[in-house]
């Protein structure tokens, strides 16, 4: 049955109604003004005290991440490798497709109750690289009915032919308004000259999704190893194809920067886990100054993308010493960008409360305290709704997938048993440490 909600404001990151309604199926048929609204025996949603949005978009993160919440292990780093090797490289080797699942099942939930529709997600496995991304499919997509697009970080710590096989498979099976394949890249680091030989073999036209210059150690690691930049190696390879996901970037130089645009790749910042790591922030001047489009995920450091964009505001502001540089406007760049990005990868067309877009939509309790136009919209979301966003109905393609705040019975049982999958994955490691 097609629903309207009616008497409600509406915005999109461009346009702004006051008292007006989105009728929908599965995609927008009509947005308007009330004063058009003609009722066809519609299922009527009453819109009014709400925001109505479109489902936003994670560009860049690690469900996979989601069991290291609370978890205990030996951990004093020093640096990023540090950071790399007394935990997140002990949390992936010991992840099997039962791991994979439930915090599939968590990270989706999570995400979809802060009002994220799509992920775009980098995994690794060690225990279990064959069926991880499909897996990961059933949870994010199959069960909570979310969209997303997964790669598997082919790396030297893991069967190297098996991960080729993982990320080429999955792409060639799945290409759908809900679910896209990349091939996904660890970093330069963990990647051999006779890695990126093979990669190249199987990629064809598959765009990449990789760590690069995350911090400093890694630009210095291929110098030292390769005399080159990172992205000049990638480029020697021929592994830059067209809408390839750099993330990170933070000490990329300009030749690489050029590279970079010359493929036509895009950068996924992801400013809260670059400060958590203590690797640095983005330079996103340089990366507007290269005309390079620009991304926003959250790096797995948590299920929000709004506090990410909260986060990318004032430290880039902090970064430039001066709030003139990057202004909301500049932000709203980056947004619209991560929407055409996954719109593009999916095939679909998200980000927008028009005709023919998806009918992924966000209900957000608002009352604005002070006067709300097409002007001053963005500045009530941010300075507003983005410190503390929770939509209190969620839709993708048109079916409810969040009701006052909550997901269906049958995911929450399943969110309650991922607990005893942690502790079976914190075990594994506590087991290893002890060996």
């Amino acid at each position: 049955m097609i629903k309207a909600i009616v008497n409600t404001c509406i915005y999109d990151f461009q346009s702004y109604i006051d008292q007006g309604f989105v009728l929908f199926d599965d995609k927008i048929l009509e947005v308007g003004k009330m004063t058009s609204f003609v009722d066809q025996n519609y299922e009527i949603i009453d819109g009014s005290k709400y925001l109505v949005m479109p489902g936003l978009v994670t560009g860049h993160t690690h469900i996979y991440s989601t069991f290291a919440r609370g978890m205990s292990v030996p951990f004093h780093p020093e640096n990023f490798q540090d950071i790399l090797d007394q935990l997140w490289w002990k949390l992936d080797r010991n992840i099997d497709l039962d791991t994979i699942y439930y915090s599939g099942i968590v990270s989706a939930v999570d995400h979809v109750k802060n009002g994220v529709t799509t992920l775009i997600d980098h995994h690794a496995s060690g225990m279990d690289i064959k069926g991880s991304l499909e897996t990961l499919k059933k949870a994010v997509c199959d069960d909570v009915k979310l969209r997303g697009v997964f790669a598997f970080e082919t790396s030297d710590r893991f069967d190297v032919d098996q991960a080729i096989e993982e990320n080429v498979s999955f792409s060639k099976r799945y290409s759908s308004p809900f679910t896209k394949g990349l091939f996904g890249l660890h970093a330069s680091m963990s990647l051999s000259e006779q890695t990126l030989k093979k990669v190249k073999a199987s990629l064809k036209d598959i765009p990449i999704h990789i760590h690069v210059a995350e911090s400093t150690m890694d630009e210095k690691d291929c110098q030292n190893k390769y005399q080159e930049k990172i992205i000049k190696r990638l480029d020697r390879h021929g592994l830059l194809n067209k809408n390839s996901i750099i993330a990170h970037a933070i000490y990329v130089d300009d030749e690489e920067l050029d590279i970079i645009k010359k493929n036509d790749c895009v950068i996924a910042v992801n400013f809260s886990s670059n400060m958590n790591n203590s690797v640095g922030v983005p330079p996103l001047k340089s990366f507007r100054d290269h005309n390079i489009k620009v991304i926003i995920g959250n790096d797995g450091i948590s299920s929000a993308m709004t506090t990410e964009y909260l986060g990318l505001y004032y430290q880039t502001h902090l970064l430039d010493q001066t709030p003139n540089l990057f202004g909301l406007n500049e932000l709203k760049k980056i947004i619209d960008d991560t929407y055409q990005y996954a719109s593009l990868m999916l095939g679909v067309k998200l980000g927008r409360l028009e005709k023919g877009y998806e009918a992924d939509i966000l209900m957000v309790p608002y009352l604005p305290p002070t006067p709300m136009n097409q002007n001053n919209a963005l500045g009530h979301l941010f300075f507003g709704l983005f410190h503390s966003f929770k939509p209190q109905h969620v839709f993708v393609a048109g079916k409810k997938i969040v009701d006052h705040y909550e997901v269906k019975k049958e995911l929450i049982k399943t969110y309650d048993q991922a607990r005893v999958y942690a502790q079976k994955l914190w075990d594994r490691i506590n087991l290893e440490d002890k060996s």
